[in-house]
């Protein structure tokens, strides 16, 4: 197995899909430590604020102490927070197999998400996971032409092995000109008026959740609203809080000679900026012009923080005696700097089901164009009045047996393996 052919950098090929599906069902080693190595009421309350959270549930031991948990507990997605590399360093033959990246030089836009709980994430836990390729599908899409959608299943566990909860993901990788031939994706934020302004910070002031008032299955009907959540107008400012809590995810962690030692391994993480200064490829997130670059007209959010943020919908619905079971999403636009998102969503459905009382739930993010960025949807278990809920079993016993389970579960897709 060779690096891939200096030619073929920045393109999509027959070989790009060869190199990536010999990839699949092998767990790779995870070479970034994690942001935060356990739960911790400092790193959980840094996370939350990230994403304009103050749930005492997550910030405040004592209150979490009173509720049904017993302790404080992370919020749902404190995952790309946390977990620590449990894969082994490969054998020669698995090295050769993981060498290079099949889409070096593609633009990568993440496309959905899906999340699974089965514990939460407990104040003290030390968090481990494991990351494989599950799936590779060749398709045309939107972003212009050939691209390459390749699921990543990402399974987590606590210190005694126990299955937390599994995220997987599925990404689009494209051409870069791609990008520059999605004119939908070029309408921007216009300055607001005060009306606006003084519509956002109205819902900001009506925020409130259902907290230790027990919101029962009996009670919620077909057709109930979540109450209406406002983030926005985004700023460089909002992305540089969220990192705080959310660590750098990318480029690993630490600034100067610690980001110079990084470099020297992986100068492809450190494009240099107008003034010829390796910088952070994660830079078109907060710095216009590096997006530009990239046939993009401005700065935009991260997947995760939007992810985050119908989660934070849900889980200020449901109180905290409910269980987020499942929640997916989709991203289908960029959310530029400026734009502000509302977060709403309703009760579509209620089953009882093996002893679950579950609600579902179509979300949504919605720019102040009018338009849906990333819809969703989530599974919520609510008690009822004679049972509390049971959190559910995952589905297999180990993060390996989670991967082939997954493996599985694509090999029936055209082109999943």
């Amino acid at each position: 197995m060779t690096d891939i052919q200096a030619d073929d950098y920045g393109k999509l090929t027959d070989g790009s899909f060869v190199r990536a599906r010999q990839r699949i069902g092998i767990p790779q080693v995870l070479r970034n430590p994690p942001h935060n190595f356990e739960v911790s009421e400092d790193g959980s309350r840094h996370f939350a604020f990230g994403y304009g959270d103050d749930n005492p549930l997550y910030c405040d031991p004592a209150y979490a102490k009173q509720t049904r948990w017993g302790n404080l507990i992370a919020p749902p997605t404190f995952q790309y927070t946390v977990g620590q590399n449990i894969t082994p360093p490969p054998d020669p033959e698995t090295k050769a197999l993981l060498r290079g990246d099949p889409w070096a030089g593609l633009g990568s836009y993440q496309a959905r998400m899906d999340f699974e709980w089965w514990r939460p994430f407990n104040i003290g836990d030390r968090v481990y996971k494991m990351r494989s390729v599950v799936g590779v599908l060749d398709k045309r899409s939107e972003f212009g032409g050939r691209s390459a959608h390749e699921t990543i299943c990402i399974p987590f566990a606590n210190q005694d092995g126990a299955p937390i909860m599994v995220q997987r993901g599925t990404w689009v990788n494209t051409e870069r000109g791609a990008s520059r031939e999605r004119k939908k994706e070029r309408e921007t934020a216009e300055p607001y008026t005060e009306d606006q302004m003084a519509e956002i910070d109205a819902c900001y002031a009506q925020e409130s959740r259902r907290g230790a008032e027990t919101r029962y299955f009996e009670d919620v009907q077909i057709g109930d609203e979540l109450q209406k959540k406002v983030k926005g107008p985004l700023t460089t400012s909002n992305i540089l809080v969220w990192h705080l809590g959310w660590g750098m995810q990318l480029t690993p962690p630490g600034n100067f000679r610690l980001a110079y030692q990084v470099r020297r391994k992986a100068p492809g993480l450190y494009p240099p900026n107008a003034l010829n200064i390796p910088d952070t490829v994660q830079r078109l997130h907060w710095e216009p012009e590096r997006a530009q670059e990239l046939g993009l007209p401005t700065s935009y959010d991260y997947g995760g923080l939007r992810e985050t943020w119908l989660c934070h919908l849900v889980t200020d619905w449901m109180g905290d005696d409910a269980w987020l079971w499942k929640l997916y999403c989709e991203h289908r636009r960029f959310n530029f700097m400026g734009d502000t998102t509302w977060l709403t969503g309703e009760v579509v459905d209620k089953r009882q089901e093996d002893g679950r009382n579950e609600v579902y739930l179509d979300i949504r993010c919605t720019n102040q164009r009018g338009v849906v960025t990333s819809p969703g949807q989530a599974v919520v278990l609510l008690p009822t009045r004679d049972e509390a809920v049971v959190v559910p079993e995952a589905p297999a016993d180990s993060m390996d047996a989670l991967i082939e389970r997954d493996v599985e579960l694509f090999a029936g897709l055209e082109g999943g393996s």
